[in-house]
């Protein structure tokens, strides 16, 4: 039988490349994405010639009430929950804190964190065994600027993405007795359109000298790790964060 995976934030990067290899390696994929229908729709395409059911959810993830309907449409269309992958999230142009508006910093927090936790949530309803279903694994995908902290540019993100690394081991002690585990990824550099979004397309390459292995990295080696995590292979981890950053 078939597993389901549910990622938020799929129609591009970092999300779509997660949907491609999981459907290789035999999940049913449902791809929430926001405003990009084509995009997402191609992926979608992409997942059924793999042999892999795979239905879109749109939904704004900085919305409490899109979230929420986001998972009503999801039980509408696919029985169970196995993974999730909390990937959905902002950038925003580079500046310094004490240039940042607070409409800024609502706009990050609403998307990267609080619609992070709200999604978990309501994964875990569908998981534990504490609601009578079989377990499952959350992935979150924080990022390294939680550990660097992204000074003179993204201070916000990098507090966002902070704030998902603790939810990931609070989350994970509290659900690991009942067939949880909660995993998180901090991708480096990685060539996605997010830094374009963030009005900065060639940030990653200008970067990439201070990354160890002097490279950015790609979508689908950070994919590879979430699949990874996602799978029996990693079936004592949880409450933990691992990086996939070159070193950096």
């Amino acid at each position: 039988m078939r597993k389901t995976l549910l990622i938020t934030g799929a129609s591009t990067g970092i999300g779509a490349e997660t949907a491609r290899l999981a459907a290789r390696d035999g999940w049913d994929v449902a791809l929430n994405y926001r405003g990009n229908t084509e995009a997402a729709e191609g992926v979608a395409a992409e997942l059924r010639a793999l042999g892999a059911k795979a239905g879109l959810l749109q939904a704004d993830m900085g919305d409490p009430a899109q979230v929420e309907a986001m998972f009503a449409a999801f039980d509408a269309r696919f029985e169970r929950l196995d993974g999730f992958v909390n990937n959905a999230g902002v950038v925003d142009t580079a500046q310094r804190l004490d240039e940042m508006s607070a409409e800024r910093l609502q706009r990050m927090f609403a998307i990267n964190t609080i619609g992070a936790l709200l999604a978990a949530g309501q994964a875990v309803k569908r998981m534990s065994t504490r609601y009578g279903h079989a377990g499952g694994v959350i992935v979150n995908v924080s990022s390294a600027a939680a550990r660097l902290g992204s000074g003179n540019m993204y201070v916000d993100y990098a507090a966002s993405k902070g704030a998902i690394d603790t939810m990931t081991r609070g989350l994970g002690d509290e659900v690991a007795r009942e067939g949880i585990r909660v995993v998180g990824i901090r991708p480096g550099l990685i060539e996605t359109p997010i830094h374009a979004k963030g009005g900065a397309p060639n940030r990653a390459e200008k970067l990439s000298s201070t990354v160890p292995m002097g490279r950015t990295g790609t979508p689908d080696e950070v994919a590879e790790a979430i699949v990874w995590l996602l799978s029996d292979a990693a079936s004592y981890m949880t409450a933990c964060t691992i990086d996939v950053t070159g070193g950096r």
